[in-house]
C-alpha cells in the first residue's frame, strides 16, 4: 500500500540520520497514570508476543522466565529515568573552602539504551564545573549522569541533559561535560563496526573560554589508574 511505502521510506530515512526533534526526552503527559508493576504486566504480554512472532519456543525451560525479566529490567533498571521520583536529590553545600578553579568528576562509567534500535550504549562521561558559592557531594553527578542515562537516549540530548541539570543544581553556567561512548547499533549491526566510539560534549559559561575548556581537556588526558 501507498502509506505503508511512505512510512517505510520515512523509517528508513531517520535509521540513517539518527536525528532527534527534541533536547528533552520525548515523553507522554500521561505516561506516570498506572503504576509501574501495570507496566509490567503490560510489557510482559508484548514480550510474549515478540517473542512468539519470532519464533521462539515459550515453553522451553531457558527462554519461558524472558518476557517477565525484560519487564521488570525495563521498568526497574535500565528505563527507570523515564520515572521523575526516581530522580536523584541533589543537595549543594556552601563552598567553605573558597575553592575557584575547576573540579572534575572523571571516568563516571555510563549505561544507556540507543532510542533509534533499543541497544545498548555504554562509555564514560567526564563532568566538570567551577563553583560560583555552592557544591555538589561527588557521587552526586555520577547519580545524575546514571539518571539521564536510564532512559531512550541519544547521546547529544543526554550530554545536554546532564549539563543543564547541574547547571541548575549549582546555579551556574560553569559545567562542562565530555561523553565517549561505544553504540552497538553501529558496533553490532548495520555497518558493524566495532573499533568506532562517539564523541559528544557540551561547554557553559566560563567553559566557553579557550583556555578554560583547554585546561579541562587537558585534565582528561591525566591517568588516574591506581
Amino acid at each position: 500500500m501507498k502509506i505503508e511505502r511512505i512510512i517505510r521510506e520515512s523509517i528508513d530515512k531517520f535509521d540513517d540520520d539518527h536525528h532527534s526533534a527534541s533536547l528533552t526526552t520525548p515523553i507522554r503527559k500521561d505516561a506516570f497514570d498506572i503504576s509501574d508493576q501495570e507496566k509490567i504486566s503490560l510489557i510482559r504480554k508484548n514480550i510474549e508476543k515478540i517473542l512468539h512472532v519470532i519464533g521462539m519456543d515459550l515453553n522451553d525451560d531457558s527462554i519461558k522466565g524472558t518476557p517477565d525479566r525484560v519487564a521488570k529490567m525495563f521498568v526497574n533498571e535500565i528505563f527507570s529515568g523515564l520515572n521523575p521520583k526516581n530522580k536523584p536529590k541533589s543537595s549543594t553545600f556552601e563552598n567553605k573552602y573558597k575553592y575557584g578553579e575547576i573540579l572534575i568528576e572523571k571516568n563516571i562509567t555510563l549505561y544507556s539504551t540507543c532510542e533509534h534500535h533499543l541497544l545498548p550504549i555504554y562509555g564514560k562521561a567526564h563532568v566538570g564545573y567551577i563553583s560560583n558559592g555552592n557544591v555538589v557531594g561527588l557521587s552526586k553527578m555520577n547519580r545524575i549522569v546514571d539518571y539521564f542515562s536510564r532512559r531512550p537516549q541519544v547521546q547529544e540530548r543526554l550530554t545536554l541533559q546532564i549539563v543543564e541539570e547541574l547547571q541548575k543544581v549549582l546555579n551556574t553556567k560553569d559545567v562542562a561535560c565530555v561523553i565517549d561512548a561505544k553504540h552497538m547499533c553501529v558496533n553490532s549491526r548495520g555497518i558493524n563496526d566495532i573499533s568506532s566510539s562517539t564523541i559528544t560534549s557540551e561547554f557553559g559559561g566560563k567553559f566557553k573560554n579557550k583556555q578554560t575548556k583547554r585546561e579541562f581537556l587537558d585534565f582528561l588526558k591525566i591517568e588516574t589508574e591506581f
